[in-house]
């Protein structure tokens, strides 16, 4: 096992050696394995992963906690703001989703900077030393394991809340598959020790997410009370850009060039027998697969801004009221007891909101014309 070079961090490579290097290790590799297949597969779990029982149940206790405390901060904290800053009813509906997870992600980044920025850990100057005395079975700090548990936990969470809670989105499907992916790769690292490459994941993606709710938030304020507000459409603009460089930089060009590049090349220099080898790299690869279909939409966005076929930002993703899709509502959803025609056509926490605000909206216009006729009798 190959120890940390005296000469410094190795410099990051561009994109032809990241291809190169990896996929000359990746063919190297299959070609020297000789009795690859379900075999290896089961010994090498059996012999290289750590995954307690309890450890599993306080991942499975920690999304049911999530899930109790989004629904406890949405009744009482991000409803009842909506509602007192005067948000119009389409963006008092999604509010609470966003802020939900801006809350969340901003918490999530600001600790992976820290353990990456405020700490002694070299992962990110030197990506090639997450590999460096790896051991299988060896002790994960414990400030790490709190960001796998945070991160574990609400990924588990997130594909509950893709079904059931979140708008649906032209992208859901995919979103729904990269909660899965996520999941088990923070699972799974975990298990192998893999921990100190998964932390550099996180921090690499998070920044996005913390930018785009940012923004998010800022277009549902921009138009609170009635009035177009300057402060919020500035701040949501800024955000945009911002959103858009960072993705690119953060996903598509760190991402690949320092943590594919440590997990395809320079794994097999310090580990030549690392286990699951193949198994992490199509993981990784995937999710650099989903960062470019989404960045298609930023592109696309970008286009539409250039071209003038939009003048206020707005989620490309999200479907239009004539478009959105109408699964059967459940038995148990509010909305399955209102009349027909009046029924939300999504089944999820903001379309029901959206459908509360819009008939908060009825009955004061109800109240208003009473009133009015009250006063000025025919």
């Amino acid at each position: 096992m190959a120890a940390a070079g005296s000469a410094g961090p190795e410099p990051m490579p561009s994109y032809a050696q990241l291809v190169q290097r990896g996929w000359g290790s990746a063919l190297a590799a299959a070609r020297g394995c000789a009795d690859c297949g379900w075999g290896l597969a089961r010994r090498g779990l059996a012999e290289h992963a750590h995954l307690a029982p309890p450890e599993l149940l306080l991942l499975a206790l920690g999304a049911l906690g999530w899930t109790v405390l989004r629904s406890a901060a949405t009744s009482r904290l991000f409803r009842p703001l909506a509602k007192r800053c005067r948000l119009q009813p389409r963006d008092a509906a999604k509010m609470p989703e966003s802020a939900w997870k801006f809350l969340f992600y901003l918490g999530a980044w600001s600790y992976s900077t820290y353990l990456l920025f405020g700490t002694d850990y070299p992962f990110f100057h030197d990506p090639p030393s997450v590999f460096y005395d790896w051991k299988t079975g060896m002790a994960v700090p414990r400030d790490i394991a709190v960001a796998y548990l945070l991160q574990g936990s609400f990924y588990g969470h997130s594909i509950y809340a893709t079904l059931y809670l979140d708008a649906w989105r032209k992208d859901s499907v995919v979103m729904l598959v990269h909660h899965v992916v996520t999941l088990v790769l923070i699972v799974s690292s975990y298990a192998f020790r893999y921990h100190k490459v998964g932390i550099l994941v996180l921090f690499l993606h998070d920044i996005s997410d913390v930018q785009l709710e940012f923004t998010k938030l800022n277009v549902y304020f921009k138009s609170r009370g009635g009035a177009h507000q300057r402060l919020h459409a500035l701040a949501a603009d800024l955000g945009c850009l911002s959103f858009c460089l960072s993705w690119f930089w953060f996903r598509l060009y760190w991402f690949p060039l320092k943590v594919l590049y440590a997990t395809s090349y320079c794994s097999l220099r310090s580990v030549p027998d690392i286990p699951f080898y193949f198994f992490f790299n199509v993981l990784l690869l995937l999710l650099t697969l989903m960062n470019l279909y989404w960045f298609l939409y930023i592109v696309a966005f970008a286009a539409k801004v250039l071209t003038g076929q939009v003048r206020e930002l707005k989620d490309v993703r999200e479907y239009d009221t004539a478009e959105a899709p109408s699964p059967k509502p459940r038995k148990a959803d509010p909305q399955h007891k209102l009349p027909k025609d009046q029924r939300c056509r999504c089944r999820n926490e903001s379309c029901a909101i959206e459908q509360e605000q819009k008939q908060e909206t009825v009955v004061q216009q109800q109240n208003y014309e009473k009133t009015r006729e009250a006063r000025n009798p025919t």
